[in-house]
Order: structure tokens, then sequence, then C-alpha cells
């Protein structure tokens, strides 16, 4: 486990936040940082109208804030809380608001892969050389799972909040960990 505990969320949050455009603009600031409800609206093609009511309600169930730091009176600028986020197996509505957001936030980072891997080679060698794209077939029983799974948070908890110093970018990191299932099977391989 990393040195924040999870916030797990409660059914509630859950399904505020289980819309397709509230899940891109909490995945939105938490890879790109904080950004206005006008430049959200122009990167989705949305009106900032719109940004800014789901900004609000992800406000409102602590997704989401203020950054006071920016901005110049006219405009707010919003930031994503900092912490792990934890979605809890649920029964009924809340599974179908997991599901969603599940889905939505592992078709951002299948997106977001893709835009790499066609602008990659405007990013100069060393980032080339750098960058890394790894799977493997492993077998694990669940208890081995879940350690992997704390070993690699651990891993990525020690390049959490590092500065910017001029030489870094943004990386984005995903370790996926799941037993296998067969699409016409109940139970893993």
């Amino acid at each position: 486990m990393t040195d924040e505990e999870p916030r797990r969320l409660e059914v509630d949050a859950l399904k505020a936040l289980a819309h397709p455009l509230r899940v891109r603009i909490f995945s939105e600031l938490s890879t790109f940082g904080p950004a206005t409800a006008s430049a959200l609206g122009e990167r989705f093609g949305e009106s900032s109208g719109s940004t800014s009511y789901h900004l609000r309600q992800l406000e409102k169930h602590g997704f989401v804030r203020e950054d006071e730091s920016l901005g110049n009176g006219r405009e707010r600028w919003w930031e994503r809380v900092p912490g792990p986020v934890e979605l809890t197996a649920g029964q009924g509505s809340a599974r179908d608001a997991e599901n969603l957001v599940e889905m939505e936030f592992a078709r951002l980072e299948d997106q977001r892969f893709a835009d790499y891997w066609l602008q990659r080679e405007q990013l100069g060698e060393a980032w080339l050389a750098a960058a890394q794209a790894n799977s493997s077939n492993v077998l694990l029983d669940p208890a081995e799972l879940e350690q992997l799974g704390r070993e690699v948070a651990a891993v990525m908890q020690r390049y959490r909040g590092r500065p910017d110093d001029g030489t870094r970018r943004r990386v984005e990191l995903v370790f996926r960990g799941f037993p296998v299932v067969r699409p016409d099977d109940d139970g893993p391989t």
C-alpha cells in the first residue's frame, strides 16, 4: 500500500463520478494538472457551462477543488484532490456506476497510450529509448496478486510528488493485475 490510504468511495460519491464527462474531467486533472472550465470545455468540445456544472458536482463530492494559487479573479482553476481513490465492489446501481467509471478510466488510459504512440517520434531519442510498454501473464493466487499490487504501488509512490526540474515530463504508469477470464467462462483460467 502507499503512504496514503486510498479514499474508498461511498455509493453517493461513486454515482456522482459515474458520468463519462466527469470521469474524463477527473482523469484530465489527474494527468495534466489544474485547468479552467473553459480550457476543459475546449479540450472536450463542450461548453464552459457544461464543464463548470460537472466540476461543481465533482467538488461537491470531494474529487476536485479550486486551486486558489492560480487565476486572476475572473477565472477559476480546478485541481484534483490529491490521494488515491479506490472503487469498491457494490451491488445493483452501485455496481453499474463502478463499471461505468472503471471502463471509462480504462478507455482514457488506452487513448493516452494511443496518443503517445502516434506522437512518439516528436519526443526525441532519449524518450523513445526510455518509454516502455510491458505485459506479462504469470500464475498467481489471490494473496500473491495482492502482494504484487502493494509492491508496485510502493515503487510508484517513490516517484510521486517530485518537483519539475525542467527535464521531467508527466509519465503515465499503469499497472493492471487481474485474473484472465475466457469470454465464454465464468471463472479464471
